[in-house]
């Protein structure tokens, strides 16, 4: 087949969580079709790399994968959010307006007739709604407007009136979205509910995040009994709220058990506040690394105290394919396909999670089950090649049926055929 693929982050390299999963989705269709990818880049090393690429010197892992590429950034972004406010169109789908990757996919659209779009998070479906009479699948992931909303309900006059603003005009686009295109999915069985919520003709269906679990799996060094780790982006709401909030509420109780004890905020472009926990005992804030394996290797306990969370926490699975026990919040955990107690601690209140962290540390036994269990649940649950599965299945199921833009298309939870299988050549 002949895929249009259109994401709205760089998908190189896949080191955050805006990018992860279009990367492996991309990666799978590729290995049996032709695939161009628009995207944008908003950074110099984005630019670095999608010259190259379109230069003819692709990443090895996008080599047979054409791009199209626009920059996007700096004060003319945040004008277009601006100028939004005003309006019905969400403030976010502004930052990712770019009219030169417009002008390149109208092009792309106008030559070619591609027998998949395939669109991944609605802040940039605009770009492919002159696409007709071609299949088109809308990946939303997470339903970001729940997101906004969630953050209105978290944060101080006057900015949750502007986050709850957005909200409402994301959720309007994302039911006018969902009626537009001929499949949507999401990343959990949660946001599904969210999404069927809606009340949509959308013929919707959900596919999971996976981890790849030959990068992270276990190391046979010793680990420090008395560290504990967060990874992940320190300038994203959530993470920043929740580690703030376990160094005031949590930390404390575990370090006067275990006078000992550490933690260390692993992640990039950590907040002023963020940094400011570094003045707490036993607190390390280390900023951005190479690679967070070792950062989680050394650990006795990965924690994820999120009291926002939509859709699947990759930290948590990359803590989990790692053999690194996870104490999650139920938020945290609830786009984990994993049993508490089972494979994963799960706790919400302070005295409650600073129990659950100390259990970990304080009990091997627990310990070494726990991270068996939770890196088994991984390789049976979460790897890409399941959630590949799934997706191929939904693909299939699209592209395969006639007129497929007028019948329905019944979108079944088995596992999946892959489309090469199932799409006769075009």
């Amino acid at each position: 087949m002949d895929i249009l693929f259109v994401c709205h982050s760089f998908p190189i390299p896949p080191k955050s969580g805006d990018k992860i999963r279009a990367y492996h989705i991309i990666r799978h269709l590729a290995r049996r079709h032709r695939v161009i990818v628009a995207t944008l880049t908003r950074t110099s090393d984005d630019e670095a790399l999608a010259s190259a690429w379109c230069a003819g010197n692709p990443p090895e892992v996008m080599r047979g994968v054409e791009l199209i590429a626009a920059h996007v950034g700096g004060a003319q972004q945040s004008a277009r959010m601006i100028v939004r406010l005003a309006t019905i169109t969400p403030s976010s789908f502004g930052y990712f307006y770019s009219g030169e990757l417009r002008r390149k996919v109208d092009l792309a659209l106008a030559n070619k007739r591609f027998d998949l779009v395939f669109v991944h998070c609605s802040s940039v479906a605009h770009y492919v709604d002159r696409a007709r009479g071609m299949p088109r699948i809308l990946d939303f992931a997470d339903m970001d407007s729940q997101k906004w909303l969630d953050y209105g309900s978290q944060r101080h006059l006057p900015v949750a009136l502007g986050y709850r603003l957005e909200g409402i005009k994301l959720e309007r686009e994302e039911r006018r979205l969902a009626s537009r295109f001929d499949v949507c999915t999401v990343v959990t069985p949660a946001e599904l509910a969210t999404l069927n919520g809606f009340g949509t003709s959308c013929r919707a269906d959900w596919f999971p995040n996976g981890v790849d679990c030959e990068f992270f799996q276990p190391v046979r060094e010793p680990y420090d009994r008395d560290l504990v780790v967060f990874v992940g982006k320190m300038d994203y709401f959530p993470n920043e709220q929740g580690v703030i909030d376990f160094c005031r509420t949590t930390w404390p109780s575990i370090r006067a058990a275990r006078p000992g004890a550490r933690f260390a905020v692993v992640g990039s472009n950590p907040t002023r506040a963020v940094r400011a926990l570094g003045d707490i005992d036993g607190v390390t804030v280390t900023g951005a690394v190479d690679d967070v394996r070792p950062s989680l290797a050394r650990a006795a306990v990965a924690v994820a105290p999120l009291k926002l969370a939509r859709g699947t926490q990759n930290k948590v699975l990359e803590a989990m394919a790692s053999g690194i026990p996870v104490v999650a919040s139920q938020l945290a955990a609830r786009g984990v396909d994993a049993v508490a107690d089972e494979h994963l601690l799960v706790a919400n209140d302070p005295k409650a999670f600073a129990d659950a962290v100390l259990r970990i540390m304080n009990d091997e036994t627990l310990r070494a089950r726990l991270a068996v269990a939770g890196r088994a649940r991984m390789l049976s649950h979460h790897t890409w090649d399941h959630a590949m599965e799934r997706l191929d299945t939904i693909v299939g199921r699209l592209v395969d049926a006639p007129s497929a833009r007028r019948q329905p298309v019944e979108l079944s939870r088995g596992r999946g055929t892959d489309v090469a299988t199932v799409v006769k050549a075009r």
